[in-house]
């Protein structure tokens, strides 16, 4: 059974950055897409950013419009882990944010494990 860990997140003051982590185990890892979503306090999840699996040719990535410019998804297939490197923050940034293994949609139902969550707050 595959298992995503979480590290990363904290409070940071607007303007700041993060870089979070999720670790995979239990599965092979560079065969999956992943995503990262947040939800803040009474919010739906929402789609983040995703990357797609080592088997394309170039990893594709996706952002939504909120986050783009300011994080970057990338992953490690060594170290079977994906990053959320995140810059720029303000206080809409504040949520719990997810990582997920199985797809690279901006969908949350196509995704199937989901890692603990962590809570990144921004203050202003």
């Amino acid at each position: 059974q595959v298992q995503l860990v979480q590290s990363g997140g904290g409070l940071v003051q607007t303007g700041g950055s993060l870089r979070l982590s999720c670790a995979a185990s239990g599965r092979t890892f560079s065969s999956y897409g992943m995503g990262w979503f947040r939800q803040a306090p009474g919010k739906e999840r929402e789609f983040v950013a995703s990357i797609t699996s080592i088997s394309r040719s170039y990893y594709s990535t996706n952002y939504a419009d909120s986050v783009k410019g300011r994080f970057t998804i990338s992953r490690d297939n060594a170290k079977n882990t994906v990053y959320l490197q995140m810059n720029s923050l303000n206080p809409e940034d504040t949520a719990v944010y997810y990582c997920a293994v199985g797809s690279s949609s901006t969908i949350t139902s196509r995704y199937d494990v989901w890692g603990q969550g962590t809570q990144v707050t921004v203050s202003s």
